[in-house]
């Protein structure tokens, strides 16, 4: 039995952590950058919540994320499936990133824009007309999870069941239900990884399947990859999307200075991965020797947790980092990770993101929140960050 404390132990009064997590991470970091606390699953770990700190954490070799250096945790992968980058270590973490590096780099990227406008265009076609919808649902989630299907090879009539089961696997309903999304998931992938090697059309996991002697992947790295790749591909940008509109629609000066000058999108995109952070915390890390974090030593075989949404709002590293501001230099924030395990997709959920905020807020002039914004339901998770749902109305233009 954990003696450490639970998150909503240390929550204040009054706050509610799934709806806002960063008056606890605030409060966390008024005590020290370093905190051991109690898991949801009853286990014990390491909570950084100051940006240097993370910033060390995730490129010190002496915490892994390999499962092994683990203590009690090394049978536990959660609900992934097979050996994916994410939990691994140089050098079989350097060997698996350099065979999807050329799939995702700024020319592939740049090559990728005018598909994903198309997409976003189509989208607010069909959603348009009812002059209302639900953002989540309906636009930023669609959008990304049919961008990372087409580059793997998933055939349109699969991808409903697809998100289905990535939605339980990172939001679980049940262990039983988030068992046999697992379980779903793993046949599937290992059914159409089974079919690109033996039928090899013009996509990623076709080419990962057919990859040359000298790189050659295991069948339990290969399902690691189409995993990884699929789920981490589209639910991260979804909420990028979402939690972009949300942040925008809240702060109206800002809506207000982007229309009028498109050059600040850049710029805004980098806020929002800042000040909502689409991913709330880095994949476990485990300690391989005692690790001295701001004067707190952790001890060797220890769960390590780096909160990449705390470390985006410590005012040691930004200035006034609660106030929401498109022209901040945002540089700096952790929201991709950091190090050898930086997220490889970070080039194309930034294109994503812009594009589909500019094709919105465009066709939308007068875009508004359909409900009460303070009525807004988070998704429940210390792994991610995003609305489970997000009504608006709008007046609808062809621009």
């Amino acid at each position: 039995m954990s003696t450490a404390p639970a998150l909503e132990d240390l929550t204040p009064p009054g706050a509610d952590f799934a709806t806002d997590p960063h008056s606890l991470y605030a409060h966390l970091r008024e005590q020290g950058p370093v905190h051991r606390i109690r898991t949801p699953d009853d286990r014990d770990a390491w909570l950084i919540v100051g940006h240097a700190e993370a910033r060390a954490a995730l490129t010190d070799p002496r915490l892994s994320n390999d499962l092994r250096n683990s203590a009690g945790w090394d049978g536990d992968g959660g609900y992934a499936i097979g050996l994916n980058m994410l939990q691994t270590d140089p050098p079989d973490h350097t060997r698996l990133r350099r065979l999807v590096a050329k799939e995702f780099s700024p020319q592939r990227i740049a090559s990728m824009r005018p598909r994903i406008e198309r997409i976003a265009d189509e989208l607010l076609d069909a959603l348009l007309p009812a002059g209302r919808a639900d953002l989540v649902e309906d636009y930023a989630l669609p959008l990304p999870l049919t961008v990372i299907c087409e580059l793997l090879g998933v055939p349109a009539a699969d991808r409903a069941a697809f998100r289905d089961w990535s939605d339980e696997m990172v939001q679980p309903s049940s262990p039983e239900a988030a068992a046999a999304a697992a379980e779903a998931m793993t046949g599937y992938l290992g059914a159409l990884v089974e079919a690109k090697r033996n039928a090899p059309e013009e996509d990623l996991l076709s080419a990962l399947a057919r990859s040359g002697d000298d790189d050659v992947l295991s069948p339990a790295e290969l399902l690691g990859m189409a995993f990884v790749l699929l789920v981490a591909g589209h639910e991260t940008t979804v909420n990028l999307i979402s939690s972009g509109a949300h942040a925008l629609l809240r702060h109206p000066d800002q809506l207000a200075a982007l229309r009028a000058d498109w050059s600040l999108l850049d710029g805004a995109v980098e806020e929002v991965l800042r000040y909502d952070c689409p991913v709330e915390r880095a994949a476990y890390r485990y300690t391989t020797a005692p690790v001295d974090f701001g004067g707190t030593t952790v001890p060797a075989r220890e769960a390590v947790i780096v909160v990449l949404a705390a470390a985006a709002r410590d005012p040691r590293q930004f200035a006034d980092p609660d106030t929401f501001d498109i022209r901040r230099d945002a540089r700096g924030h952790l929201a991709f990770g950091h190090g050898v395990h930086h997220c490889i997709g970070a080039p194309l959920a930034r294109m994503e993101a812009s594009i589909a905020l500019k094709a919105l807020l465009q066709r939308c002039p007068d875009l508004a929140f359909d409900c009460d914004p303070g009525r807004l339901t988070w998704r429940p998770s210390l792994a991610l960050r995003g609305l489970l749902a997000l009504p608006v109305r709008y007046t609808a233009t062809g621009v």
